[in-house]
């Protein structure tokens, strides 16, 4: 692809690396900005530049947020000694979309993934052992995708606290075998997360 202006190349090679982004839809994306207002064009970089240099991690749950402790966790209608183990933010918003989970969140940052590079120490597995350890959690629900990595990372932690007074449950299987949690519609998700089964159970089935 020929460019006649070396910042045109610059600004569609950098948004050629986002996921799912091509050089032709880089391009694309990148003109349809240069015909907009200056403005918009400086409100979406100013909004990325904000995003990277304030964004946190709830200290608590580890979820993106703009403070240090984030909404769910301070709200004192949520059941603090319930826990969801997801993957990630967007696991968090399709549960939160079902308006069927009024506990907390622990957000994992991935799944272990060994032929990517990915162990137990690169998640956040070791704070959520401590909070199972500290004895204020009745109920741990897995809610992560039912891939391979998702039940390999849901066994790993189970063995992490069996020996600890703690409910462990799964998100019961109207999520198809291989699925992911984000793409499931809101009335199946809803329905998985009430319908949740002792973790116990996925393990004689499996």
């Amino acid at each position: 692809m020929e460019f006649s202006s070396r910042l045109l190349e610059n600004a569609v090679n950098e948004v050629s690396q986002l996921p799912g982004i091509g050089k032709r839809t880089a391009l694309r994306l990148v003109l349809h900005l240069l015909r907009q207002p200056e403005s918009q064009t400086l409100h979406l970089a100013n909004a990325l530049k904000d995003l990277r240099s304030e964004i946190k991690h709830c200290k608590n749950c580890h979820n993106i947020s703009d403070v240090d402790i984030c909404d769910i966790c301070i709200n004192d209608n949520r059941r603090q000694d319930i826990i969801c183990v997801v993957e990630d933010i967007r696991d968090v918003m399709a549960i939160e979309s079902t308006a069927q989970y009024k506990g907390l969140y622990h957000v994992l940052g991935g799944k272990i993934s060994p032929l990517d590079g990915v162990g137990p120490h690169n998640l956040t597995i070791t704070s959520l052992v401590e909070k199972v350890q500290n004895g204020k959690v009745k109920e741990i629900i897995f809610a992560l995708s039912s891939t391979m990595e998702g039940d390999t990372t849901n066994f790993y932690i189970y063995k992490q606290i069996e020996s600890y007074n703690v409910k462990t449950s799964t998100i019961a299987r109207g999520i198809a075998v291989g699925d992911e949690l984000e793409y499931a519609d809101e009335v199946t998700l809803g329905r998985s997360i009430v319908n949740r089964v002792p973790f116990e159970n996925s393990l004689k089935s499996s």
